[in-house]
Protein backbone atom coordinates (compact mmCIF):
# COMPACT_ATOMS: atom_id res chain seq x y z
CA UNK A 1 0.00 0.00 0.00
CA UNK A 2 1.19 3.63 -1.03
CA UNK A 3 1.95 5.80 2.54
CA UNK A 4 1.38 9.28 2.61
CA UNK A 5 4.83 10.14 2.01
CA UNK A 6 5.06 8.18 -0.85
CA UNK A 7 1.93 9.81 -2.53
CA UNK A 8 3.35 13.55 -1.75
CA UNK A 9 6.94 12.45 -3.46
CA UNK A 10 4.96 11.18 -6.61
CA UNK A 11 2.48 14.20 -6.80
CA UNK A 12 5.52 16.69 -6.43
CA UNK A 13 7.61 15.06 -8.70
CA UNK A 14 5.22 15.08 -10.97
CA UNK A 15 4.05 18.62 -10.83
CA UNK A 16 7.21 20.21 -10.04
CA UNK A 17 8.28 21.73 -13.13
CA UNK A 18 5.50 23.37 -13.91
CA UNK A 19 4.96 24.78 -10.08
CA UNK A 20 8.30 26.56 -9.83
CA UNK A 21 8.94 27.35 -13.84
CA UNK A 22 6.57 30.48 -12.99
CA UNK A 23 3.07 29.81 -13.79
CA UNK A 24 0.54 32.93 -13.10
CA UNK A 25 -3.05 32.72 -11.74
CA UNK A 26 -5.83 32.95 -13.59
CA UNK A 27 -7.14 34.86 -10.80
CA UNK A 28 -7.59 38.76 -11.35
CA UNK A 29 -5.11 40.82 -8.67
CA UNK A 30 -7.80 44.07 -8.85
CA UNK A 31 -9.46 46.02 -11.17
CA UNK A 32 -7.58 48.80 -13.84
CA UNK A 33 -7.25 52.31 -11.90
CA UNK A 34 -9.30 53.69 -15.17
CA UNK A 35 -10.40 52.43 -18.60
CA UNK A 36 -8.09 50.66 -20.31
CA UNK A 37 -6.99 50.93 -24.00
CA UNK A 38 -5.08 47.84 -24.38
CA UNK A 39 -5.82 44.66 -22.49
CA UNK A 40 -2.74 43.01 -23.45
CA UNK A 41 0.97 43.52 -24.42
CA UNK A 42 3.18 41.66 -27.27
CA UNK A 43 7.14 42.91 -26.35
CA UNK A 44 9.20 41.87 -29.12
CA UNK A 45 12.77 42.06 -27.47
CA UNK A 46 15.30 42.68 -29.77
CA UNK A 47 18.88 41.65 -27.48
CA UNK A 48 22.25 43.30 -28.14
CA UNK A 49 20.90 47.14 -29.23
CA UNK A 50 19.15 47.29 -32.50
CA UNK A 51 21.23 50.53 -34.38
CA UNK A 52 18.29 53.12 -34.21
CA UNK A 53 20.60 54.64 -37.42
CA UNK A 54 20.17 51.52 -39.45
CA UNK A 55 16.35 51.32 -38.68
CA UNK A 56 13.90 53.98 -37.80
CA UNK A 57 16.31 56.81 -37.05
CA UNK A 58 17.88 58.42 -40.77
CA UNK A 59 20.98 60.53 -40.18
CA UNK A 60 22.20 62.45 -43.23
CA UNK A 61 24.20 64.33 -41.60
CA UNK A 62 26.23 61.22 -40.52
CA UNK A 63 26.22 59.88 -43.45
CA UNK A 64 27.89 63.10 -45.25
CA UNK A 65 30.17 62.72 -42.46
CA UNK A 66 31.38 59.62 -43.94
CA UNK A 67 34.91 58.47 -43.32
CA UNK A 68 36.22 61.39 -40.93
CA UNK A 69 37.48 61.14 -37.79
CA UNK A 70 35.09 60.01 -34.71
CA UNK A 71 35.00 61.10 -31.35
CA UNK A 72 37.57 58.85 -29.86
CA UNK A 73 41.09 57.69 -31.08
CA UNK A 74 41.03 55.58 -33.76
CA UNK A 75 37.32 55.62 -34.65
CA UNK A 76 35.62 57.12 -37.53
CA UNK A 77 31.62 58.13 -38.43
CA UNK A 78 29.74 55.82 -40.09
CA UNK A 79 27.52 56.50 -42.46
CA UNK A 80 24.69 53.78 -42.70
CA UNK A 81 25.02 51.55 -45.69
CA UNK A 82 21.57 51.92 -46.18
CA UNK A 83 18.55 54.11 -47.79
CA UNK A 84 15.71 55.10 -46.17
CA UNK A 85 12.08 55.98 -47.34
CA UNK A 86 9.10 57.49 -46.32
CA UNK A 87 6.02 55.54 -45.91
CA UNK A 88 2.85 55.37 -45.88
CA UNK A 89 -0.01 58.38 -45.43
CA UNK A 90 1.81 59.22 -42.26
CA UNK A 91 5.41 59.40 -44.32
CA UNK A 92 7.57 57.29 -41.43
CA UNK A 93 11.33 56.86 -42.25
CA UNK A 94 12.29 53.25 -42.45
CA UNK A 95 15.24 51.59 -43.59
CA UNK A 96 14.96 49.28 -47.09
CA UNK A 97 16.11 46.68 -44.51
CA UNK A 98 12.09 46.33 -43.47
CA UNK A 99 10.29 46.22 -47.00
CA UNK A 100 7.50 43.92 -45.38
CA UNK A 101 7.05 46.29 -42.21
CA UNK A 102 7.23 49.56 -44.34
CA UNK A 103 3.66 48.27 -45.57
CA UNK A 104 2.95 48.53 -41.73
CA UNK A 105 4.13 51.96 -41.32
CA UNK A 106 0.80 53.72 -40.29
CA UNK A 107 0.23 51.32 -37.79
CA UNK A 108 3.80 52.50 -35.90
CA UNK A 109 4.33 54.72 -33.36
CA UNK A 110 8.44 55.50 -33.52
CA UNK A 111 10.02 56.69 -30.28
CA UNK A 112 12.91 58.57 -31.67
CA UNK A 113 14.12 60.14 -28.05
CA UNK A 114 14.61 56.67 -25.73
CA UNK A 115 16.91 57.02 -23.51
CA UNK A 116 18.53 54.29 -20.49
CA UNK A 117 20.87 54.74 -17.52
CA UNK A 118 23.48 52.26 -18.54
CA UNK A 119 25.62 51.11 -21.74
CA UNK A 120 26.20 47.43 -20.21
CA UNK A 121 23.96 45.14 -21.81
CA UNK A 122 23.00 42.93 -18.29
CA UNK A 123 22.18 45.95 -16.89
CA UNK A 124 20.64 47.88 -19.78
CA UNK A 125 18.64 44.65 -20.28
CA UNK A 126 17.72 44.24 -16.98
CA UNK A 127 16.17 47.81 -16.29
CA UNK A 128 14.27 47.81 -19.92
CA UNK A 129 12.65 44.52 -18.27
CA UNK A 130 12.20 45.57 -14.34
CA UNK A 131 12.67 49.67 -14.20
CA UNK A 132 16.20 48.88 -12.35
CA UNK A 133 19.80 47.79 -13.06
CA UNK A 134 20.90 47.81 -9.27
CA UNK A 135 18.71 45.29 -7.72
CA UNK A 136 16.47 42.19 -8.71
CA UNK A 137 13.31 43.72 -9.25
CA UNK A 138 9.75 42.16 -10.41
CA UNK A 139 9.47 42.44 -14.18
CA UNK A 140 7.33 44.68 -16.06
CA UNK A 141 4.95 41.59 -17.54
CA UNK A 142 4.99 40.55 -13.56
CA UNK A 143 3.87 43.30 -12.75
CA UNK A 144 1.37 43.79 -15.43
CA UNK A 145 -0.38 40.42 -14.32
CA UNK A 146 -0.30 41.27 -10.58
CA UNK A 147 -2.52 44.23 -11.17
CA UNK A 148 -4.90 42.98 -13.71
CA UNK A 149 -4.06 38.62 -13.60
CA UNK A 150 -4.93 36.64 -16.29
CA UNK A 151 -8.14 36.69 -19.15
CA UNK A 152 -7.45 32.45 -19.32
CA UNK A 153 -7.39 30.74 -16.14
CA UNK A 154 -5.73 27.55 -17.76
CA UNK A 155 -2.84 29.80 -19.29
CA UNK A 156 -0.21 31.45 -18.01
CA UNK A 157 -0.66 35.06 -17.29
CA UNK A 158 2.78 36.31 -18.57
CA UNK A 159 4.53 34.28 -21.21
CA UNK A 160 7.97 34.39 -22.78
CA UNK A 161 9.18 32.96 -25.82
CA UNK A 162 12.81 32.28 -26.77
CA UNK A 163 14.24 34.14 -23.12
CA UNK A 164 17.44 35.70 -22.84
CA UNK A 165 18.68 33.10 -20.21
CA UNK A 166 22.53 33.92 -19.96
CA UNK A 167 24.14 36.43 -18.32
CA UNK A 168 21.66 36.55 -15.36
CA UNK A 169 18.85 36.83 -18.20
CA UNK A 170 16.47 34.75 -15.45
CA UNK A 171 15.90 37.60 -13.45
CA UNK A 172 14.75 39.69 -16.06
CA UNK A 173 11.27 37.53 -15.90
CA UNK A 174 11.34 37.14 -12.18
CA UNK A 175 8.48 38.00 -10.12
CA UNK A 176 10.99 38.58 -7.63
CA UNK A 177 8.88 40.04 -4.45
CA UNK A 178 5.69 40.00 -5.92
CA UNK A 179 3.43 36.46 -5.62
CA UNK A 180 5.28 33.71 -7.55
CA UNK A 181 2.68 33.28 -9.59
CA UNK A 182 3.10 36.02 -11.39
CA UNK A 183 6.41 35.08 -12.57
CA UNK A 184 7.00 34.20 -16.42
CA UNK A 185 6.47 31.06 -17.99
CA UNK A 186 9.27 30.31 -20.35
CA UNK A 187 9.16 28.90 -23.41
CA UNK A 188 12.33 27.59 -25.63
CA UNK A 189 15.66 28.98 -25.89
CA UNK A 190 18.08 30.90 -28.68
CA UNK A 191 18.87 27.37 -30.05
CA UNK A 192 15.46 25.49 -30.33
CA UNK A 193 13.76 25.44 -33.50
CA UNK A 194 10.68 27.03 -33.83
CA UNK A 195 8.77 23.91 -34.75
CA UNK A 196 10.01 22.30 -31.48
CA UNK A 197 9.43 25.07 -29.49
CA UNK A 198 7.18 23.14 -26.56
CA UNK A 199 7.22 23.24 -21.99
CA UNK A 200 8.70 20.32 -20.68
CA UNK A 201 6.69 18.42 -18.50
CA UNK A 202 3.81 18.98 -19.92
CA UNK A 203 2.23 15.68 -19.94
CA UNK A 204 2.26 12.80 -17.35
CA UNK A 205 2.96 9.53 -19.18
CA UNK A 206 2.73 7.42 -16.05
CA UNK A 207 -0.53 8.63 -14.93
CA UNK A 208 -4.20 9.37 -16.12
CA UNK A 209 -6.06 13.31 -15.16
CA UNK A 210 -7.83 11.20 -12.42
CA UNK A 211 -5.00 9.93 -11.11
CA UNK A 212 -3.65 12.85 -11.09
CA UNK A 213 -6.33 15.00 -9.20
CA UNK A 214 -6.04 12.90 -6.71
CA UNK A 215 -2.38 13.44 -6.28
CA UNK A 216 -2.94 16.99 -6.49
CA UNK A 217 -5.81 16.92 -3.95
CA UNK A 218 -3.48 15.62 -1.48
CA UNK A 219 -0.59 17.57 -2.01
CA UNK A 220 -3.18 20.85 -1.97
CA UNK A 221 -4.57 19.78 1.36
CA UNK A 222 -1.04 20.09 2.69
CA UNK A 223 -0.06 23.08 1.06
CA UNK A 224 -3.16 24.59 2.76
CA UNK A 225 -2.32 23.26 6.28
CA UNK A 226 0.97 24.43 5.65
CA UNK A 227 -0.12 27.93 4.74
CA UNK A 228 -2.59 28.54 7.54
CA UNK A 229 0.20 27.56 9.59
CA UNK A 230 2.92 29.67 8.23
CA UNK A 231 0.98 32.66 6.30
CA UNK A 232 3.18 32.53 3.56
CA UNK A 233 2.63 34.16 0.61
CA UNK A 234 5.14 31.77 -1.15
CA UNK A 235 3.08 28.86 -0.57
CA UNK A 236 0.02 30.62 -1.57
CA UNK A 237 2.02 30.96 -5.26
CA UNK A 238 2.67 27.13 -5.36
CA UNK A 239 -0.76 26.63 -4.88
CA UNK A 240 -2.20 28.62 -7.49
CA UNK A 241 0.74 27.20 -9.46
CA UNK A 242 -0.03 23.70 -9.36
CA UNK A 243 -3.96 24.53 -10.26
CA UNK A 244 -2.75 25.95 -13.27
CA UNK A 245 -0.27 23.53 -13.81
CA UNK A 246 -3.00 20.62 -13.88
CA UNK A 247 -5.42 22.75 -16.23
CA UNK A 248 -2.58 24.05 -18.37
CA UNK A 249 -2.09 20.19 -19.55
CA UNK A 250 -5.03 20.42 -21.77
CA UNK A 251 -5.09 24.06 -22.98
CA UNK A 252 -1.29 24.75 -23.34
CA UNK A 253 -0.97 22.24 -26.16
CA UNK A 254 -4.13 23.34 -27.98
CA UNK A 255 -2.84 26.96 -28.27
CA UNK A 256 0.57 26.06 -29.53
CA UNK A 257 -0.76 23.52 -32.24
CA UNK A 258 -0.26 25.66 -35.28
CA UNK A 259 -1.27 22.56 -37.53
CA UNK A 260 -4.99 24.21 -37.82
CA UNK A 261 -3.80 27.53 -39.06
CA UNK A 262 -4.05 27.64 -42.91
CA UNK A 263 -1.05 28.03 -45.51
CA UNK A 264 -2.01 31.78 -46.51
CA UNK A 265 -1.58 32.38 -42.51
CA UNK A 266 2.00 30.38 -42.08
CA UNK A 267 2.81 32.38 -45.42
CA UNK A 268 1.61 35.42 -44.16
CA UNK A 269 4.08 35.35 -40.95
CA UNK A 270 6.80 33.31 -42.88
CA UNK A 271 6.47 30.45 -40.48
CA UNK A 272 6.85 28.41 -43.77
CA UNK A 273 10.39 28.23 -44.48
CA UNK A 274 13.84 30.06 -43.79
CA UNK A 275 15.02 32.29 -42.69
CA UNK A 276 11.98 34.01 -41.09
CA UNK A 277 10.27 30.01 -39.76
CA UNK A 278 11.63 30.24 -36.37
CA UNK A 279 10.54 33.61 -35.36
CA UNK A 280 7.54 33.75 -37.80
CA UNK A 281 6.15 30.70 -35.55
CA UNK A 282 7.28 32.81 -32.21
CA UNK A 283 4.73 35.65 -33.51
CA UNK A 284 1.70 33.52 -34.67
CA UNK A 285 2.04 31.98 -31.05
CA UNK A 286 2.05 35.30 -30.19
CA UNK A 287 -0.94 35.84 -31.61
CA UNK A 288 -2.61 32.66 -30.18
CA UNK A 289 -1.53 33.33 -26.91
CA UNK A 290 -2.78 36.88 -27.37
CA UNK A 291 -6.01 35.32 -28.82
CA UNK A 292 -6.61 32.65 -25.68
CA UNK A 293 -6.25 35.54 -22.72
CA UNK A 294 -2.44 36.10 -22.15
CA UNK A 295 -1.70 38.75 -20.69
CA UNK A 296 2.24 39.95 -21.43
CA UNK A 297 3.79 37.94 -24.39
CA UNK A 298 7.21 38.20 -24.62
CA UNK A 299 9.22 37.18 -27.80
CA UNK A 300 13.12 37.11 -27.94
CA UNK A 301 15.75 38.15 -31.05
CA UNK A 302 19.43 37.49 -30.51
CA UNK A 303 22.39 38.52 -31.63
CA UNK A 304 21.73 42.46 -32.64
CA UNK A 305 24.97 43.53 -30.90
CA UNK A 306 26.91 44.23 -34.10
CA UNK A 307 30.69 45.81 -33.17
CA UNK A 308 32.23 44.31 -36.25
CA UNK A 309 30.12 42.74 -38.42
CA UNK A 310 27.21 45.63 -39.17
CA UNK A 311 26.23 44.61 -42.88
CA UNK A 312 26.05 41.05 -42.35
CA UNK A 313 24.33 40.94 -39.04
CA UNK A 314 21.60 43.78 -40.15
CA UNK A 315 20.95 42.07 -43.28
CA UNK A 316 20.30 39.02 -41.49
CA UNK A 317 18.64 40.22 -38.70
CA UNK A 318 16.34 42.37 -40.59
CA UNK A 319 15.94 39.05 -42.81
CA UNK A 320 14.67 36.78 -40.20
CA UNK A 321 12.16 39.55 -38.36
CA UNK A 322 10.35 41.84 -41.41
CA UNK A 323 8.09 39.39 -42.31
CA UNK A 324 7.17 37.89 -39.36
CA UNK A 325 6.64 41.32 -37.55
CA UNK A 326 4.62 42.84 -40.23
CA UNK A 327 2.61 39.91 -40.52
CA UNK A 328 2.06 39.86 -36.91
CA UNK A 329 0.80 43.29 -37.33
CA UNK A 330 -1.31 42.49 -39.95
CA UNK A 331 -2.86 39.79 -38.70
CA UNK A 332 -3.91 41.43 -35.15
CA UNK A 333 -5.51 44.22 -36.99
CA UNK A 334 -7.71 41.89 -39.52
CA UNK A 335 -8.64 39.89 -36.47
CA UNK A 336 -9.98 43.21 -34.49
CA UNK A 337 -7.17 42.65 -31.69
CA UNK A 338 -4.65 45.07 -32.54
CA UNK A 339 -6.52 47.89 -31.18
CA UNK A 340 -6.28 46.17 -27.74
CA UNK A 341 -3.23 44.79 -27.98
CA UNK A 342 0.00 47.26 -27.42
CA UNK A 343 2.82 45.75 -29.28
CA UNK A 344 6.10 46.85 -28.83
CA UNK A 345 9.64 46.46 -30.63
CA UNK A 346 12.73 47.39 -28.99
CA UNK A 347 16.12 46.46 -27.39
CA UNK A 348 18.39 47.92 -24.44
CA UNK A 349 19.97 50.89 -26.60
CA UNK A 350 20.74 51.98 -29.37
CA UNK A 351 24.42 52.54 -31.35
CA UNK A 352 27.16 54.95 -31.82
CA UNK A 353 27.56 57.26 -35.44
CA UNK A 354 31.17 56.00 -34.86
CA UNK A 355 33.31 52.75 -34.96
CA UNK A 356 37.02 51.78 -35.22
CA UNK A 357 36.73 48.81 -37.64
CA UNK A 358 33.92 50.65 -39.91
CA UNK A 359 31.70 47.77 -39.71
CA UNK A 360 30.48 48.16 -36.50
CA UNK A 361 29.06 49.94 -33.84
CA UNK A 362 29.34 50.72 -30.38
CA UNK A 363 26.70 50.91 -27.19
CA UNK A 364 24.87 53.97 -26.79
CA UNK A 365 22.16 54.67 -23.98
CA UNK A 366 21.85 58.30 -24.63
CA UNK A 367 19.69 58.18 -27.40
CA UNK A 368 17.77 55.13 -29.71
CA UNK A 369 14.67 54.24 -31.03
CA UNK A 370 11.98 51.92 -29.79
CA UNK A 371 8.25 51.63 -31.36
CA UNK A 372 4.48 50.96 -30.63
CA UNK A 373 1.63 49.60 -32.39
CA UNK A 374 -1.84 49.10 -31.32
CA UNK A 375 -3.55 49.16 -28.09
CA UNK A 376 -4.37 53.38 -27.51
CA UNK A 377 -0.99 54.66 -29.04
CA UNK A 378 -1.39 57.03 -32.06
CA UNK A 379 -0.62 55.23 -35.41
CA UNK A 380 1.80 56.85 -38.44
CA UNK A 381 3.40 58.62 -35.53
CA UNK A 382 7.33 60.12 -34.56
CA UNK A 383 7.69 61.07 -31.67
CA UNK A 384 11.25 62.80 -30.63
CA UNK A 385 14.46 62.82 -32.26
CA UNK A 386 18.17 62.58 -31.67
CA UNK A 387 20.97 65.49 -32.48
CA UNK A 388 22.60 65.14 -36.22
CA UNK A 389 24.66 62.39 -35.86
CA UNK A 390 22.27 60.08 -33.50
CA UNK A 391 24.28 60.42 -30.35
CA UNK A 392 22.09 62.11 -28.27
CA UNK A 393 18.14 62.62 -27.46
CA UNK A 394 17.61 65.95 -27.57
CA UNK A 395 13.79 66.27 -28.33
CA UNK A 396 10.51 64.19 -26.92
CA UNK A 397 12.94 62.62 -25.13
CA UNK A 398 11.24 59.11 -23.24
CA UNK A 399 13.35 57.49 -20.49
CA UNK A 400 12.59 53.60 -19.73
CA UNK A 401 10.65 55.01 -16.35
CA UNK A 402 8.64 57.31 -19.18
CA UNK A 403 7.52 54.07 -20.97
CA UNK A 404 6.71 51.84 -18.30
CA UNK A 405 4.59 54.54 -17.22
CA UNK A 406 2.89 54.76 -20.53
CA UNK A 407 2.63 51.28 -20.87
CA UNK A 408 0.92 50.78 -17.68
CA UNK A 409 -1.01 54.00 -18.62
CA UNK A 410 -2.33 52.34 -21.24
CA UNK A 411 -3.83 48.98 -19.68
CA UNK A 412 -5.41 51.05 -17.32
CA UNK A 413 -2.91 51.43 -14.18
CA UNK A 414 -1.72 54.48 -13.01
CA UNK A 415 2.05 53.46 -11.90
CA UNK A 416 1.96 55.42 -8.96
CA UNK A 417 -0.89 53.62 -7.68
CA UNK A 418 0.44 49.62 -8.78
CA UNK A 419 2.71 49.54 -5.62
CA UNK A 420 3.47 46.49 -3.26
CA UNK A 421 4.57 47.05 -0.13
CA UNK A 422 8.03 44.99 0.76
CA UNK A 423 10.97 45.47 3.10
CA UNK A 424 9.23 48.11 4.57
CA UNK A 425 8.23 50.37 1.43
CA UNK A 426 6.39 50.59 -1.37
CA UNK A 427 7.99 49.74 -4.42
CA UNK A 428 6.85 50.03 -7.84
CA UNK A 429 7.77 49.21 -11.36
CA UNK A 430 8.85 53.44 -11.92
CA UNK A 431 10.39 53.27 -8.90
CA UNK A 432 9.80 57.04 -8.11
CA UNK A 433 9.93 58.78 -11.42
CA UNK A 434 8.10 57.96 -14.72
CA UNK A 435 5.69 60.38 -16.79
CA UNK A 436 3.05 59.15 -19.06
CA UNK A 437 4.16 60.30 -22.30
CA UNK A 438 1.06 61.60 -23.60
CA UNK A 439 2.02 63.34 -26.59
CA UNK A 440 1.49 59.78 -28.14
CA UNK A 441 -2.08 58.33 -26.89
CA UNK A 442 -4.11 57.86 -29.24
Amino acid sequence: MTSRRQLLQQASAGFGYLAFAGMASGEGRMASHFPALAKRVIFLCMRGGPSHMETFDPKPELTRRHGEPGRNKGTKMLGSRWKFAKHGQSGIDIVELFPELARQADKLCVLRGMHTDNENHPQALQQLHTGSFQFVRPSMGSWTVYGLGSENESLPGFISINPLTALGGLSYYSSAFLPASTSATLLGNANQPGAKLQLGNITNSRLDNVAQRQQLDLLQAMNRDLLAQTGDPRVEGIISSYELAFRMQGELPRVMDLSSESKATLQLYGADKSPTETFGRQCLLARRFAEAGVRFIEISHMEWDLHGSLQSGMTRNCSQIDKPIAGLLHDLDQRGLLEDTLVLWGGEFGRTPDDATQDGRGHNNKGYSMWMAGGGVKAGHIHGATDDLGIEAIDGKVHIHDLHATMLHLLGLDHERLTFRYGGRDFRLTDVKGKVVKEILA
